[in-house]
C-alpha cells in the first residue's frame, strides 16, 4: 500500500503527462474502468495497474480488478488521497493503468489494407481522438500521422477516442517517406482542400484508400499534393469559412462508408 504522494512510483505516473517522457519510456497513462476494459479486450500490453479500493464503488470495477489481478499484471494499491493526487477525473473510480505504446510501420499500408486517414501536422489531441473514434465506427484500419502531429497517447486524445486508440493502427512518418511509399505501392489517396473544384460527394471512393486531411490552420503541406489522385471539398453556404477538422473528416469518412457498405 502506497501512502505518500511523493513516492517514486507516484512521481513516475505524474511524469507520464509529459510527451517527452512518454516518448522516452514508450508508456502512457489511462484511467477509468471502461477505458481499461477496452484495452484489455484489445489485448494491449499492460505495464502496471494502480487502484484504490475505497474509490471502487461498484461491481463492475471490482470484477475488473479481480480479472486484472489474475493476469499476472503488477497491481499497485494506493491510498484514496494518493490516487486522487494523480487522477485526471473529477470523480475518480479508483482504477488506472500504465500501458505500453504500440505503433505500426508504413509497410502495413498497402492497396488491399482498407480505409486509412492521413493527418498532416494535426495539433489538437481532441480532434485526433475524435477522428480515431469515427474511423473505428466506419470500419477503418488506422491513422497515419505525417510530420509533427499531436501525440495520440496524450490523455485528451485517448479520452476523445473512446477506446478506438486500441482498435486502430497508428503509423508515424514524415512527408518524404509517405510520398515515396504511396507512389511505390500505388495506393489511392483522396485529399481535401478548400481550393478543390470537385464536391466530396462527386467522387467514387475505393474500399482501400487514404483520406488525407491537413492541419487545423493550414491544410496539408504542398508536397503532399503530389500523391493525391483527387482533391475534394465540402461545400459551405453559411457565414463560416471552415469546419472543425474532426467534423470535416467525419463527413468525408461517412461518404466513403456509405458508398461502399452493402
Amino acid at each position: 500500500m502506497i501512502t505518500s504522494t511523493s513516492n517514486p512510483k507516484i512521481k513516475f505516473i505524474r511524469k507520464l503527462r509529459n510527451k517527452k517522457f512518454r516518448d522516452e519510456s514508450n508508456l502512457f497513462f489511462i484511467e477509468g474502468p471502461r477505458i481499461i476494459s477496452e484495452a484489455l479486450s484489445a489485448n494491449w500490453k499492460f505495464e502496471q495497474v494502480i487502484f484504490s479500493k475505497p474509490l471502487i464503488n461498484d461491481g463492475y470495477g471490482t470484477n475488473l480488478l479481480e480479472k486484472l489481478n489474475k493476469l499476472n499484471i503488477e497491481c499497485l494499491e494506493v491510498e484514496k488521497d494518493v490516487f486522487e493526487s494523480f487522477s485526471i477525473k473529477d470523480g475518480p473510480k479508483g482504477l488506472a493503468a500504465i500501458l505500453c505504446q504500440k505503433t505500426s510501420e508504413l509497410s502495413e499500408l498497402n492497396h488491399q489494407s482498407g480505409l486509412w486517414v492521413g493527418l498532416d501536422r494535426t495539433q489538437d489531441p481532441g480532434n485526433l481522438g475524435s477522428i480515431l473514434r469515427t474511423l473505428d465506427s466506419v470500419g477503418g484500419n488506422g491513422l497515419i500521422l505525417i510530420n509533427q502531429c499531436t501525440d495520440p497517447f496524450e490523455i485528451s486524445a485517448i479520452r476523445a477516442s473512446m477506446g478506438a486508440i486500441f482498435s486502430q493502427k497508428i503509423i508515424k512518418t514524415n512527408s518524404e517517406k509517405f510520398i515515396k511509399f504511396i507512389k511505390e505501392n500505388h495506393i489511392q489517396v483522396i485529399g481535401t482542400s478548400d481550393r478543390a473544384i470537385q464536391d466530396y460527394q462527386e467522387v467514387n471512393y475505393s474500399t482501400n484508400m487514404v483520406l488525407l486531411m491537413g492541419s487545423e490552420r493550414e491544410g496539408f503541406s504542398e508536397p503532399l499534393l503530389s500523391v493525391c489522385d483527387k482533391l475534394v471539398r465540402i461545400p459551405m453556404v453559411g457565414k463560416s469559412d471552415s469546419l472543425n477538422l474532426a467534423v470535416a473528416t467525419s463527413i468525408c469518412l461517412y461518404e466513403v462508408f456509405n458508398q461502399n457498405r452493402k
